[in-house]
């Protein structure tokens, strides 16, 4: 293979079964998913040289092989997967094949690369706050954070248990359906959605973007009847935010600080903040913020009901420029939680749809159903 894209931090196969619903596909697998025999790096040279080979691979890779696809190599994510951009320190970027001056999005960097330069055709994931539903609107395919608990995902490092979920890329809606059934998913109900806008959501993005994103909302409004404006968060997006931000980051600590206090690992600009201030949470902040979470679920829930969905930009705008420097990074990653982290809260699943380019680069529109409705969101995309 050749990984012009820099997706690959491993190159191997493995054939699946003999057949199945991906039966001729092949796969790759974000380096956080354990492959047995192969060194399970999660973007951090000093994860990879105090952690042994696996043993096993992770249930995520055993269901696609046991699928019938065929894994061709480990990809690069982001440090421990504690960011959204895709931009590693010590492995360097991926390349976003739909706009190769900007950056591809993480922490599933290198299977969004991987599928958007066609040397997969499904890229294997992971979604905490954004993972796979970002990178995917900024390469122009399709990702999907399934509902929370709905794969299982042992074998496969820990960030934040709690919103941590599988999930994937393709380039067409068949091969992502393809996959779901792969993973057990329950079908589609067949029935039409009721859509609604979240206003306060749109409001936070760029007029580019709206407007990038405009015809195929028209298109959804067409097929299901017009989208129902509602106020998403009553008490404000940033209050969600925040809430996400120290739960997140809580539970990160929580499943890395003695690995951090034991190693000490030379981590990158940007991570290395998140870790400094995910260690300054204190029990009071996390039970803060959990009660903000109990009320979001609440609140999702009474909304996404029948097979009621949200629809709204998967970012405020598209990907930002290779050259951007690290505050922007984080700005931009700030400003995009705000949109990403309503189904994270819930434990919903959320799919991102290519949808158009603003500024040369590809913008995504997104869908949100209730608990393990992920494949309606798949056959309402179709």
């Amino acid at each position: 293979m050749d990984d012009a894209a820099n997706a690959f931090i491993e190159i191997f196969e493995l054939e699946g079964a003999a057949d199945g619903p991906l039966a001729g596909l092949t796969f790759c697998a974000k380096d956080i998913y354990d492959v047995a025999g192969h060194q399970t790096g999660c973007g951090s040279p000093d994860w990879s040289a105090s952690h042994p080979a696996a043993s096993a691979h992770a249930a995520p890779v055993a269901a696609l092989l046991a699928a019938g696809a065929r894994l061709v190599g480990k990809t690069h994510t982001d440090e421990i997967a504690y960011s959204l951009m895709g931009v590693n320190a010590h492995y360097g970027t991926p390349i976003n094949t739909a706009a190769p001056d900007r950056i591809p999005g993480g922490s599933s960097s290198g299977s969004v690369a991987a599928v958007a330069a066609g040397l997969v055709d499904i890229g294997l994931g992971s979604d905490t706050g954004g993972s796979v539903r970002m990178p995917a609107s900024f390469c122009g395919v399709y990702g999907l954070r399934t509902t929370h608990g709905a794969v299982a995902i042992d074998g496969t490092m820990p960030l934040a248990p709690s919103f941590d979920t599988v999930g994937w890329f393709a380039k067409d809606l068949d091969r992502m359906d393809r996959a779901a059934e792969a993973f057990g998913l329950p079908s589609a109900k067949g029935s039409e959605p009721r859509l609604l806008l979240p206003v306060d959501a749109w409001a936070l993005v760029e007029p580019g973007t709206v407007d990038a994103v405009g015809p195929e909302l028209a298109r959804l409004q067409e097929k299901y009847g017009p989208a129902t404006p509602i106020v998403l968060a009553p008490d404000g997006l940033s209050v969600w935010f925040e809430a996400f931000r120290v739960y997140q980051a809580a539970e990160v600590w929580q499943a890395h600080s003695a690995w951090v206090e034991a190693t000490q690992p030379a981590f990158g600009p940007g991570v290395a903040d998140r870790f400094k201030m995910a260690s300054q949470i204190s029990t009071q902040d996390w039970k803060a913020a959990s009660e903000v979470r109990d009320q979001v679920r609440a609140r999702m829930n009474d909304l996404l009901t029948d097979g009621t969905m949200l629809v709204l930009p998967t970012s405020p705008g598209p990907a930002p420029l290779r050259i951007t420097d690290n505050a922007e990074l984080d700005g931009f990653r700030a400003r995009a939680l705000h949109l990403l982290c309503a189904a994270g809260l819930a434990g919903y699943p959320q799919l991102s749809m290519p949808a158009s380019t603003s500024e040369g680069a590809p913008v995504g529109l997104s869908l949100v159903a209730g608990a393990n409705l992920d494949r309606d969101l798949i056959a309402a995309a179709s």
